[in-house]
């Protein structure tokens, strides 16, 4: 689940405007993603977790210009009220039940969280992008209101994919859907309460609890 739900985060970052192709959409998406002060959206759906369907509900908050974000969980029931902060050179995982913080460098921060994400990509798409094939499957709708869907496989070789749907009124992510290389749908997450340039700060995103024992690893 590593990669696929890094992707699923990351493209849910993705605000694109005027794109025709798959390569339109990526040289648009640094030039983009600089010009928002900060970004904040609601990801939920249900993925396969351990072999099982699970319910998938997070908030994401970042400020990609200075490579902060913040993830804070509300399911599954084993994540909930954890909270994920990610810069450049560390990441902070606030555990909720034990009100201890695990900091984690940014080179062994992949699988810090139980989801298996890594969040040090979160305000870098181009460089996540850089490891996967990216192609638009299907445009929609008429102008004003067309839907783009995109398809990312990695380069590695990977059979994954993740596909993902745009919507030009608002130039924005609706929905992502992650699918295994058997074509079985992993996940399925709606992107909602996307805002851009609400105000938010640095410190409201690294915020932690001040009380929790904190532990270097």
């Amino acid at each position: 689940m590593t990669r696929r739900l890094t992707l699923t985060l990351l493209t849910a970052l993705l605000p694109v405007a005027g794109a025709q192709t798959a390569q339109d959409i990526i040289n648009k998406v640094d030039t983009t993603q600089k010009a928002a002060k900060d970004v904040s959206f609601r990801l939920s759906g249900t993925a396969a977790l351990d072999s099982a369907a699970q319910r998938i509900d997070l908030t994401v908050k970042a400020i990609p210009a200075q490579n902060v974000a913040r993830v804070q969980f509300a399911a599954p029931d084993a994540l909930a009220d954890n909270v994920v902060v990610a810069d450049k050179n560390e990441v902070r995982q606030y555990l909720y039940l034990t009100n201890q913080i695990t900091v984690t460098s940014t080179k062994n921060a992949a699988n810090s969280a139980g989801l298996g994400l890594d969040f040090t990509q979160l305000s870098n798409t181009a460089a996540m992008l850089s490891a996967y094939n990216v192609k638009l499957l299907a445009t929609s709708g008429a102008a004003g209101a067309r839907q783009y869907q995109l398809e990312a496989t990695p380069k590695s070789g990977s059979g994954d994919r993740t596909r993902v749907w745009i919507t030009e009124a608002g130039w924005r992510p609706t929905r992502i859907q992650i699918l295994s290389g058997a074509g079985k749908t992993v996940a399925d997450l709606s992107v909602s309460n996307y805002r851009v340039n609400s105000g938010l700060s640095a410190a409201s995103i690294r915020a932690l609890p001040k009380d929790a024992q904190v532990i270097r690893q």
